[in-house]
């Protein structure tokens, strides 16, 4: 345990803010072409090098002509002038008017000289060469003069200022084709860990192995940011590989970040890294997720150490590491987007640190907000989606009661709460009815997690295969279930009696699940006809107590070769070309919230439950 290095004297979230913002993480600035210049923010003033328009223009299609002309024209006593030329846009004038006369012009074209006004052709009259103007206009009326959009010489825009489609145009009317922006910051990014796979590569998860998910989530962050992120290969737990990319990326980024081997353990090292190449400023945060943050300098460039864990990354580079680069890359800090809800429950504490809880939204039967917790853990990936925001606990409060007022801050402004709001069983008809419905949210807790959210006022729906008398049913359906097996069945096994009194391997569900209640009630039948207690027969079977979460996992077990028997449905046996062994028939039922039948989202599902004969052909052992 010589090389633990332990959290001692943990930065305090404005510590780490200050830190971070000490770090020099680039600017600077480069010349781009105007046709990538959208997003980008200028580094120097653009003065107008010409004038706009260059030229006085006509505003409208009509009659250039000398305004002393139409003095005393009106409806009843209109003026009559020559026609003595046309003028369209992009020609120059071939013809200047003198007293008397006039030039037909179109909108933009330029004016002739001794003309000083134009009547709209609206207010004239023209036949066999004279034009009738029933209107008096003054000198400089319906006419752009040069310079009067922009003039040579004038300030066009400022330093600072963030190029969109309009700031764009004004350069693109100046004939500027390449401008000078504030330069992104470089931002490499390093993922640690032995155990890491890029997507698209084969994974081995017998040995541990796992899809990074920080490189991608961080670069991603880092482009909303301002920044240009550089991914670099995975950095094993080995230190002198480790310094070798982390080296590299300071070489050539502005900024290095890595995710992982930043905890108080033996095998992480990149803290020694950076203590002992470069200069460690910070190490452990009180803020949770993302204590075992690392702030520090190496060689040239700023360092920062992310946890391991997506949902702890991810948080903490939002929090701390995001403003930096906005900053660095000139950008301003986003539109602060919150709002504020009630607590949907109870929600404690007790860790002495600021802690970011994720939180959900979800409407209640009064178009009220509530928020939702949705924290599975760091390690759990599906949080970054189903949370909406993060709600702030002070180090000092060890609980958020249920209905308190909170202030949620969104992850976007553009963040809407879900139409509909459901925690229930994990079924696959029930997923392909949800890619019906528009913004739908729905956590896999099953049956009897279903039932407590639904009970506690939560959610808008909870599905349910276990009898109960909490909500309103508004649809529901019927599954198979048994036992999947190899294809071929090589165990013969034809009921939950082979399972009891063989020597075979059995991968349950939860006892949150609505299969397990069904199996746990086939073995009470089975323990009355057996004239033994049942929890004989729980003991009896090898694997009761392993449980996995999803439907289709006991399958995929028996698929790997790491189990004999797994409990599931005919559908997803079928799905996977498993065997099947049948044991029994389950009823599903879609429970609404009461006080919120009305809302769109349930009636536009109490709709959709009445349409669903096609999905029931799709799966078999499905029916009403």
């Amino acid at each position: 345990m010589s090389g633990r290095k332990e959290f001692r004297d943990l930065a305090s979230p404005e510590e780490a803010h200050e830190t971070i913002a000490g770090l020099d993480i680039g600017g600077g600035s480069e010349t781009v072409p105007l046709a990538e210049a959208n997003g980008r923010v200028l580094a120097e003033r653009v003065d107008a090098g010409l004038d706009v328009p260059g030229f006085d223009r006509s505003g409208l299609d009509g009659y250039a002509l000398r305004a002393r002309d139409t003095f005393g024209a009106s409806e009843g006593d209109p003026v009559a002038l020559s026609v003595v030329g046309t003028v369209e846009a992009g020609q120059r004038p071939a013809t200047d008017p003198e007293s008397g006369e006039a030039v037909e012009i179109a909108t933009g074209a330029v004016m002739p000289d001794g003309a000083d006004a134009m009547v709209p052709v609206e207010r004239t009259n023209e036949a066999d060469g004279t034009v009738r103007v029933d209107t008096a206009v003054t000198p400089g009326e319906n006419v752009m003069a040069a310079g009067a959009d922009i003039a040579a010489g004038e300030r066009a825009l400022g330093p600072g200022t963030r190029l969109t489609a309009r700031e764009i145009g004004l350069l693109s009317a100046l004939g500027i084709d390449e401008v000078p922006v504030r330069a992104s910051p470089r931002v490499g990014i390093v993922s640690t860990g032995d155990e890491l796979v890029r997507p698209g590569e084969e994974l081995d998860s017998g040995r541990g192995q796992i899809y990074d998910v920080n490189s991608y989530t961080t670069a991603a962050g880092v482009r909303e940011a301002g920044g240009e992120p550089v991914l670099y290969p995975h950095a094993g737990d080995d230190m002198d590989a480790m310094e070798q990319v982390l080296r590299k990326a300071a070489d050539e980024c502005d900024l290095v970040l890595s995710s992982g081997s930043t905890s108080a353990s033996a095998v992480d090292v990149v803290y020694r890294v950076i203590d002992e190449q470069g200069e460690l400023l910070l190490h452990g945060v009180a803020i949770k997720p993302g204590k075992p943050m690392l702030v520090g300098r190496l060689d040239e460039a700023a360092y920062v150490g992310l946890p391991g864990y997506p949902v702890s990354a991810l948080s903490i580079f939002r929090t701390f590491v995001a403003p930096a680069i906005r900053r660095a890359a000139g950008l301003p800090e986003p539109e602060t987007a919150t709002v504020e809800a009630r607590m949907s429950g109870r929600e404690r504490y007790e860790g002495g640190r600021r802690r970011l809880v994720p939180v959900g939204l979800v409407t209640n039967g009064d178009g009220k907000l509530l928020a939702a917790p949705v924290d599975k853990g760091s390690g759990a990936t599906t949080s970054l989606v189903e949370a909406d925001g993060i709600v702030a606990m002070p180090a000092d409060v060890n609980y958020l009661d249920e209905g308190e007022r909170v202030m949620v801050e969104l992850f976007s402004p553009d963040v809407r709460p879900p139409t509909l709001f459901g925690v229930g069983e994990d079924d696959p008809l029930f997923s392909r009815l949800l890619d019906r419905l528009d913004r739908p949210r729905y956590l896999r807790q099953g049956s009897r997690g279903g039932q407590r959210y639904l009970r506690d006022g939560v959610t808008d729906i909870g599905v349910s295969s276990i009898d109960t008398e909490t909500g309103t049913e508004i649809g529901g359906w019927t599954r198979e279930w048994g036992l999947v097996v190899p294809d071929g069945n090589p165990e013969d096994v034809t009921g939950l009696g082979e399972l009891v009194d063989e020597d075979l391997r059995f991968v349950n569900r939860p006892t949150e699940s609505g299969l397990r209640t069904s199996l746990g009630n086939a073995l009470a039948e089975l323990a009355d006809e057996r004239g033994v207690e049942r929890h004989e027969l729980v003991e009896a079977i090898d694997g009761f107590e392993f449980t996995v979460q999803a439907h289709e996992s006991p399958a995929r077990r028996v698929l790997a070769g790491d189990a004999d028997v797994g409990l599931g449905l005919r559908a997803t046996a079928a799905n996977l070309d498993c065997g099947f062994v049948p044991i029994g028939t389950e009823r599903v039922r879609v429970l609404a919230n009461p006080e919120r039948t009305g809302k769109a989202g349930v009636e536009k599902l109490d709709r959709e439950l009445d349409e669903i004969d096609e999905l029931l052909d799709e799966l078999p052992g499905y029916g009403r």
